[in-house]
């Protein structure tokens, strides 16, 4: 159902049963798929292709070109997947030909003010909480949480199921299952609470805990503490994940417990 005082180009591609609310507007080249609801005042600009069921709050752009002035007005996309809420006031920026899109997976929830930049790329199930604020090229595991008001530097990567507390300034990278809090940005323990409520059983969060004593409280060397957890460790998909992540981080980690 679309409101008559909407205003959509007859070029936009919209299931039957989406509902845009008045006041909404919607470029060219954009595509939504059914059971999504558009409300009033929200934008959505060309090249964006949005999921199922999604919910699209008042004032939020999705689309806008970038804000960085490499962007030459290439065709590119802005990706939302199923099932993802997108509160008020939300601006989610296209992508850039570095990456060609930026893309928000299903079930997110990303709260009122957030912004991601360009060539984001967020994973399912992943919370945003209100004004986190995201810059370009960054790169947000499924099941992460960031925390109001933490603002992320370009180019970091945060691992699936880490969490970072609100007003944190995330200049490093955030390996998978950890958190995160303080300035700087430390280690604070696994993410044992959240791995639970996945149905990670406790045998499963003690490996990981293991792994993350020998990288960020016995080690001072990363090099070294990583080939001390191959030889220590039976190799598992989270072994290999932390270890994956960490051998692939251009930024560096965030720092552990003991560093200065």
């Amino acid at each position: 159902m679309i409101q008559p005082l909407a205003y959509v180009h007859p070029s936009a591609r919209i299931a039957d049963n989406v509902v845009i609310d008045p006041f909404v507007t919607i470029h060219a080249d954009v595509e939504i798929a059914e059971g999504t609801h558009v409300m009033s005042g929200a934008v959505i600009f060309r090249g964006a292709r949005i999921g199922k069921n999604c919910r699209i709050f008042p004032g939020a752009s999705i689309g806008a070109i970038p804000q960085d002035l490499k962007f030459d007005g290439e065709e590119t996309l802005t990706i939302i997947g199923d099932n993802t809420t997108v509160r008020e006031y939300v601006t989610i920026n296209k992508g850039t030909k570095a990456l060609g899109y930026t893309k928000v997976g299903s079930n997110v929830l990303l709260m009122a003010y957030v912004h991601l930049a360009h060539d984001c790329v967020v994973g399912d199930y992943a919370i945003l909480a209100n004004n986190v604020q995201v810059a370009g090229h960054v790169s947000i595991g499924e099941w992460a949480i960031l925390g109001g008001a933490a603002l992320v530097h370009q180019f970091v990567k945060i691992g699936k199921h880490a969490m970072i507390s609100g007003g944190s300034l995330v200049r490093k990278d955030v390996p998978p299952y950890t958190k995160a809090a303080r300035e700087p940005l430390s280690y604070e323990g696994v993410n044992s609470i959240g791995l639970r409520r996945r149905g990670f059983n406790n045998e499963k969060i003690g490996e990981i805990q293991d792994i993350y004593r020998t990288l960020f409280v016995k080690s001072s060397n990363t090099t070294k503490a990583l080939a001390l957890i191959e030889a220590a460790f039976a190799p598992t998909n989270e072994r290999d994940e932390i270890i994956a992540f960490i051998q692939d981080s251009d930024r560096g980690v965030m720092k552990g417990y003991l560093s200065k």
